[in-house]
């Protein structure tokens, strides 16, 4: 189960450092072929969105199926097992809702992004027409 997280953890980071190129000022000459990339990479990366579903699903099943430890049932080590089990989910919940959060911005300024090169070749022309 650790490749899962492997792997959904570096779909989000692909996609956070491609946020950041789009948004860093001063990258107008990059943009242009970082914006073309970033529009062939989104239907791959819309795949994230049911592995995220499968995985919070996953998480779910984990959690519901976890035998309790309250109170004087458990011994020290059981206790600290399912501590740690707790812990490893909700790092894993906030993981999945970092990879559909940065989906949904990256796929956000890309069409900000293309819209604002648009505009400013329509505003391009209007002026050559002058």
């Amino acid at each position: 189960m650790a490749l899962e997280w492997v792997v959904l953890g570096y779909a989000a980071a692909a996609e956070a450092i491609m946020v950041i190129l789009l948004t860093m000022p001063g990258l107008d000459g990059l943009r242009k072929g970082l914006v073309a990339v970033t529009r062939n990479l989104l239907k791959p990366f819309l795949s994230i969105v049911p592995f995220c579903l499968f995985l919070l699903m996953d998480i779910y099943w984990k959690y519901e199926t976890m035998p309790s430890c309250d109170g004087d049932s458990c011994t020290p080590s059981e206790h600290l097992r399912h501590q740690k089990s707790m812990m490893k989910s909700q790092r894993n919940a906030l993981l999945i809702a970092a990879a559909l959060v940065f989906y949904w911005i990256l796929f956000s300024v890309t069409s900000l992004v293309v819209q604002i090169v648009q505009l400013n070749q329509r505003i391009e022309r209007l002026k050559n027409k002058d």
